[in-house]
């Protein structure tokens, strides 16, 4: 007889779940923490936010990612982590969409330059790829057994 898995049949999964997500969000979060003004202007081409919030946003938004992916990597908080990434992945795609339906051409300023040369980033892709982020921060939130890859091993929920 085998022994039970104290990690659970899903925890590779979750893990790598976690992994992906966090490291999308920690890539994204780089680029902007070292050029604030370049992801100022960026938010500015939105043109759905008051100018005296740009530069809030524009410098408060990248650590916020980068915290969050963080906790997504280590298992720090998992579940509060992801819902942050979900909340972030929503706010994203309604901008795209607005932006999308305003016919506004514009960058999203997601991830750095090399990045999005690899593929044409257009705002179908970008809804796509956050649609897939937000699916894949479900199993972090709904996981109920021991996790993999944590840093503190009491790290369950």
């Amino acid at each position: 007889m085998k022994p039970p898995d104290a990690y659970g049949q899903w925890a590779w999964f979750e893990m790598l779940c976690r992994w992906i997500v966090g490291m999308a969000f920690i890539v994204a979060s780089l680029h902007k923490i070292a050029n604030p003004a370049a992801f100022a202007q960026v938010v500015y081409s939105y043109d759905l936010f008051p100018a005296f919030t740009i530069n809030l946003v524009a410098i408060i938004l990248p650590y916020v990612e980068l915290v969050a992916g963080l906790a997504l990597m280590t298992a720090v908080y998992p579940r509060a982590a992801a819902g942050i990434v979900s909340a972030l992945l929503v706010a994203f795609a309604l901008i795209i969409t607005i932006n999308l339906l305003r016919g506004h051409n514009f960058d999203c300023g997601c991830f750095p330059t090399f990045v999005t040369r690899l593929y044409a980033d257009t705002p179908v892709s970008m809804l796509v790829r956050d649609a897939v982020l937000l699916a894949a921060t479900l199993p972090v939130a709904f996981y109920r057994h021991q996790r993999r890859g944590v840093v503190f091993k009491s790290a369950r929920y």
